[in-house]
């Protein structure tokens, strides 16, 4: 699997990050270590993700002294975890000292030993439904579930889940992914059904193969992958996808057609992924000062650029951290406010029901 992974959820709360000391600086002992140490391994950092590209120059151009190991970028979370167990005790360049990795493999790492505790000077900024308490893992950037919307053809785009079922949007409706086995569709069913103020996941994911059950019979449900050319061509003029993918497809047609990125009114279901310092570490200060990066405003920023939303999103936008012109660009910040992050046994629950019933309940084969 490619870095075009999609996100894994997390636990269920509402990101409201707590005021911190977001200005905070690495110690001076710390950079002087890291500088000691002269290297940091990365692993699975496509530029192209995340606005990935941006914050390595960025950390390189504050600490030059540091050299940056770039490897295998397009490795899935499975591969950097391997990466780890296969380099413990080497202190070569084949050894990561650094992982961004999809939710689950945090707790499972942790339980193997595999990571190490470090705590950010912006550790309180960081919500606590999105982290390891004892500081292994953490929370950096998420996306949601949004209506991607070709706004040459629907003039009139839908605001909420159960818009989806109006006439005006016939043969219109896509999912970005087969919801028997993309995560992504699976996420979006089961944010329909969060939607009809459903809390209990296996009957989210029941109320959510209704509400699509609605939308295919009303003959508004296009059963193919949607995707930026099927926008673009009209054959499914919404998609339902990460806002991130949106963004980025909104960027690439460059207004031909125009998109419109829309987070639902209800039911905003998001995904995150985490960062982890290797335990077997060869450069563990040179690790820690790119955590401090990552976690500082302008980390922090790096990813929205990219259009991924950081974890601190809320305490930036609070303190008015968030330039006008890049929140310009996103979907309104209250739309995140809102955003439901689904434990993974919550994940699993839905999951089951959803992949299990979709045939029976929506009868459309996705292909």
């Amino acid at each position: 699997m490619s870095r075009t992974r999609r996100l894994l959820s997390l636990s269920t709360a509402i990101l409201v990050a707590t005021t911190a000391v977001a200005a905070a600086e690495p110690s001076a002992e710390l950079v002087e270590a890291a500088k000691k140490e002269g290297k940091l391994t990365t692993i699975a950092l496509p530029h192209s993700w995340c606005g990935y590209g941006d914050i390595i120059a960025g950390f390189k151009a504050k600490y030059p002294e540091i050299q940056v190991n770039e490897l295998n970028p397009d490795a899935s979370s499975g591969d950097e975890i391997e990466a780890i167990k296969a380099n413990k005790g080497n202190t070569g360049d084949q050894a990561p000292d650094v992982i961004d990795v999809g939710l689950s493999f945090g707790p499972s790492s942790k339980a193997e030993g595999l990571i190490q505790p470090y705590k950010v000077a912006t550790w309180d900024s960081i919500p606590d439904s999105a982290k390891d308490a004892d500081g292994h893992w953490y929370g950096d950037y998420y996306g949601v579930l949004s209506f991607v919307v070709n706004t040459d053809i629907v003039k009139d785009v839908p605001k909420d889940w159960a818009d989806l079922t109006k006439s005006d949007y016939a043969n219109s409706v896509a999912l970005a992914g087969d919801p028997r086995g993309s995560n992504q569709a699976v996420q979006a069913v089961y944010a329909a059904g969060l939607a009809k103020g459903e809390t209990d996941a296996a009957k989210a994911g029941e109320a959510g193969l209704n509400l699509f059950a609605e939308i295919n019979k009303a003959g508004n449900f296009v059963p193919v992958i949607g995707k930026s050319a099927s926008l673009a061509q009209g054959s499914t003029p919404i998609v339902i996808a990460w806002d991130y993918n949106g963004l980025s497809w909104r960027d690439t047609l460059n207004g031909n057609p125009p998109l419109e990125v829309v987070v639902p009114e209800t039911g905003v279901v998001a995904g995150v992924y985490v960062q982890a310092i290797s335990a077997y570490a060869p450069h563990p200060n040179a690790a820690k000062l790119w955590m401090e990066y990552l976690y500082s405003d302008e980390g922090q920023l790096g990813y929205l650029k990219g259009y991924c939303h950081p974890i601190r999103f809320n305490d930036l936008v609070k303190n008015g951290k968030v330039p006008q012109e890049m929140l310009d660009r996103l979907p309104p910040a209250a739309a995140y406010e809102k955003a439901v992050f689904p434990t993974l046994e919550e994940q699993a629950a839905g999951k089951e029901v959803i992949t299990g019933k979709w045939d029976s309940v929506v009868g459309a084969n996705v292909q």
